[in-house]
């Protein structure tokens, strides 16, 4: 038995094909799904989302968002999604330098919406890493 995975955009379908298990990054932490899952809807973080499609893992790159399980179908409606053969690790390396430098220097500062900011950047430069397997 597979679980059928979507992951979508605004502009476009992401990943559309079934799977044997998926890890998520949910806002409560990572959260595993496998085939016959209870129905589920949850919020999820900026992260690495692992799908196995079959005895290897796949990396996608998520921006926020939710995810739907009903019915063997699993859902996931995110604000922009990555798969890691489409990520340069060297890129995502020199963003990741950038945007830990800037969070370094807003939470110096008193510009809390800077602060804020930065730390979103970090943390979608660091799954952009990850996912490209330049951090574990």
């Amino acid at each position: 038995m597979t679980l059928q995975v979507r992951v979508i955009t605004p502009d476009k379908i992401v990943w559309d094909n079934a799977v044997e298990e998926v890890i998520l990054p949910s806002t409560s932490g990572q959260l595993g799904i496998l085939p016959g899952h209870a129905p589920l809807l949850t919020a999820l973080n900026i992260g690495v989302m692992r799908v196995r499609p079959d005895k290897n893992w796949k990396n996608l790159v998520v921006m926020g968002g939710f995810a739907e399980v009903e019915h063997n179908i699993l859902k996931v409606l995110v604000n922009s999604a990555e798969i890691d053969d489409d990520i340069n690790t060297e890129e995502a390396q020199s963003e990741f330098s950038r945007a830990q430098t800037r969070l370094e220097k807003a939470n110096k500062g008193h510009d809390c919406l800077e602060q804020v900011k930065a730390s979103q950047d970090f943390k979608r430069a660091r799954a952009r890493l990850q996912a490209s397997g330049g951090l574990v």
